[in-house]
């Protein structure tokens, strides 16, 4: 047997005159004249198949079936009423989960300062972070598994993706705190071309990879790659064991280790760039505060 839809309207008048027991104080409290609202309640009593009122002079009551259905129609007005103030939530950004990936060097600047602030602003956001270099985070957001992408170097091929600067930094070198231009207060890069070098694979940070060996390159040296490691806080540990140097960027010092020496590079206006990477026409609201709170070009 169909089950008949209720409207909520009449839901609504219903509930409203099962409260009153009066016809013109329910049509006043809903603001409504008193022939629509039994028009509404006639209409109710039609799908229900029963009446849901007695009507005596003077004197409204409930009948048996109205008296099941105010329960139900109490529930359904108040669970609508529930979900129409969360869509709203989640509508306007308030509410919701936001997903985003982040390069590891990035916890050492911006990313501590840039959640403590949305979390300041909006309480009921679930933040979702996942630490993921370059490659895997622009994989992520082809495939909507994250929101944004904090990382270095963003390609310039990517037609489906935005790409907004959060900052720019010099590179350091890396080195043993052993090493000979460890007493040196700066380096250039080409001093650095007869060491062994320590970098992150070209796989998981193409960009990056190749901006530190267009660096060497322009100071007349292939880097001699004797290890790769994923992470930085692994590259300087590797460094620190004296398999070779690095080429980093500088908030790569906030990285304690005694054995390792952190030397700003000359010329000191080559710098890496920071962005926030979203899909093109994303209207998530929780991307757009995001947003706000970072100071992007």
């Amino acid at each position: 047997m169909d089950r008949p839809e209720l409207p909520l309207p009449q839901l609504h008048a219903f509930v409203v005159l099962a409260e009153e027991l009066h016809f013109g104080h329910a049509a006043a409290r809903l603001g409504i004249a008193q022939p629509p609202l039994s028009q509404q309640i006639r209409r109710l009593e039609d799908k229900v198949g029963h009446a849901l009122f007695t009507r005596e002079p003077g004197r409204v009551a409930l009948t048996p079936a109205g008296r099941e259905l105010l329960p139900a129609a109490r529930r359904a007005l108040s669970e609508l009423a529930d979900g129409l103030a969360a869509s709203r939530a989640v509508g306007s950004g308030r509410t919701g989960r936001l997903r985003i990936g982040f390069a590891a060097s990035l916890a050492l600047t911006v990313l501590p300062g840039l959640l403590r602030t949305h979390r300041e602003r909006f309480p009921e956001v679930r933040l979702d972070i996942h630490e993921m270099t370059t490659a895997p985070q622009l994989a992520a957001l082809h495939d909507r598994t994250i929101d944004l992408g904090l990382l270095r170097e963003p390609p310039a091929d990517e037609p489906q993706l935005d790409f907004r600067t959060v900052l720019t930094e010099p590179f350091v070198a890396v080195l043993p705190s052993s090493h000979a231009l460890a007493a040196q207060r700066s380096v250039r890069v080409g001093q650095l071309a007869e060491s062994p070098f320590v970098l992150l694979p070209r796989a998981v940070g193409p960009q990056l990879y190749d901006r530190i060996a267009g660096l060497c390159a322009s100071a007349g040296f292939t880097p001699r790659v004797a290890q790769h490691a994923v992470e930085w806080q692994t590259v300087c540990a590797l460094v620190e064991t004296g398999l070779g140097v690095s080429l980093a960027p500088a908030s790569i010092r906030r990285i304690r280790l005694k054995g390792v020496a952190f030397r700003r590079i000359e010329p000191a206006t080559v710098r890496t760039r920071v962005a926030v990477g979203r899909r093109r026409g994303d209207q998530n609201p929780l991307v757009a505060h995001l947003l706000a709170g970072l100071s992007v070009t």
